[in-house]
């Protein structure tokens, strides 16, 4: 976007002189020491930065319900970053700490936050030496810590909290949980973390990326930031692109671009499905690749993959369910056992012994469960089979009988085949017969 995403002459980005040259915490410096923390939520808001973690919620609204008042208040950054297919904050933890943490003291000083805490997916505990290393050097020029940049009244620290390799907690209130040491699993809402969150207090939880962006609309301005993307989808969006490509990574484009445009950048045009926002997402084919990125079309918390004309779809979404399956928390019984539910059903399906009553059963099942599930996990886990059956139907089709009304899992033959045959036994036409 601008010269403080580029890296320095060392190609070491990561370190603070470097990104002091380039104009870093300059922002900081002039947003604590000439705007009031209403000020900058106001252009946080006024640049319509929507929250980049997949769900879209303004940024600056969400700062601006943290009530007023005397006691302690937090923020947590969410990168937990369990999505398949999702590694960008990976990239901007590793390359660009400085423009989260400058992002995190910024929002810390428009809530009223004194500290924030960091939750770190638990596989990207590699990182933390790095990070902490990163944080003892702002502490030291005291961009952290008592009377920040000389504001007075101002003490802002950042701690990192490891999670424990649990895809709930990228729900924000299971994070919070997760964060305080019990159990990671979604609290019942309300209240909401910003009246009771982390250790009861008033609490804005933000992903990376919607931090970094906050941090760049302080330095350049709500209307710079509002000249990228779309009128509902300002800004622009830092993807990551995997699957069957010839350039995978990790790509920041403006809001609005197609489909087709971010695969001609990715050099996978002959794809034939492209999954948007992580198997939680929706699984498009090549007639929809018009379509746009953005939270008017396709949104995405960032998870790109692409899958190529000889990949087998059916194998890829029996593999997002087997994930769904492994990590529901088991607190509700729609998602603990809907989900294995469709995945047996899925499974007689691969087999070639679903129905037309079959597909119809998928799909009040899944419907079922997005409705009466009580975290998000639950509310899209049921997407790969549900956006693959809307939008590749003929594959489902091809696999079912839909002469038949029933076909049984369960084949008796089969089942005592082996004894049949060491006892020289046979079953009678009855049994034989029976379904």
């Amino acid at each position: 976007m601008d010269e403080l995403l580029s890296p320095d002459a060392a190609g070491e980005s990561w370190r603070l002189a470097g990104y002091e040259a380039r104009g870093g915490y300059a922002q900081a410096r002039r947003a604590l020491t000439e705007m009031s923390p209403a000020a900058v939520r106001d252009e946080v808001r006024r640049a319509s930065l929507r929250g980049r973690g997949g769900a879209g919620f303004p940024a600056g609204v969400k700062w601006g319900f943290v009530p007023e008042g005397d006691g302690p208040r937090y923020l947590c950054v969410n990168a937990d970053e369990g999505e398949p297919g999702t590694f960008k904050d990976r990239v901007i933890l590793t390359e660009r700490p400085h423009l989260l943490f400058e992002g995190m003291a910024l929002a810390g000083y428009a809530i009223g936050a004194s500290e924030g805490i960091l939750y770190l997916r638990a596989e990207y505990a590699y990182l933390k030496p790095h990070l902490e290393k990163v944080l003892d050097g702002l502490r030291k020029k005291k961009w952290l810590g008592r009377t920040i940049a000389g504001k007075r009244g101002f003490t802002f620290d950042i701690e990192i909290k490891l999670g424990a390799g649990a895809y709930v907690c990228g729900e924000e209130s299971a994070l919070i949980e997760s964060a305080q040491g019990n159990r990671g699993e979604p609290r019942d809402r309300p209240p909401f973390p910003v009246q009771n969150g982390y250790l009861g207090k008033p609490t804005t939880v933000n992903n990376v990326e919607t931090l970094c962006a906050a941090a760049r609309i302080l330095a350049k301005g709500a209307d710079w930031f509002k000249a990228f993307g779309t009128p509902r989808s300002a800004g622009t969006k830092v993807l990551s692109v995997s699957g069957d490509c010839q350039k995978p990574g990790v790509f920041e484009v403006p809001f609005g671009l197609s489909i087709t445009e971010l695969l001609t950048m990715a050099g996978g045009s002959d794809a034939r499905a492209v999954q948007v926002g992580g198997p939680s997402g929706t699984c498009i084919p090549r007639a929809q690749f018009d379509r746009k990125i953005g939270f008017e079309d396709l949104a995405t918390g960032g998870s790109i993959i692409v899958f190529g004309p000889d990949r087998d779809l059916f194998e890829v979404v029996h593999n997002f369910m087997d994930f769904f399956c492994e990590e529901s928390c088991g607190w509700c019984t729609p998602c603990r056992a809907g989900n294995v539910l469709l995945r047996r059903k899925l499974e007689k399906i691969m087999q070639g012994k679903g129905t037309v009553r079959d597909l119809d059963e998928i799909e009040a099942w899944g419907k079922t469960i997005k409705a009466m599930s009580r975290c998000g996990l639950g509310q899209t886990s049921p997407n790969p089979i549900l956006t693959t059956l809307q939008n590749f139907r003929e594959m489902y089709m091809a696999k079912i009988h839909a002469d038949q009304a029933f076909i049984p899992e369960f084949d008796l033959k089969e089942a005592v085949g082996d004894a049949v045959a060491v006892t020289g036994q046979k079953l009678h036409a009855a049994e034989s017969d029976h379904e």
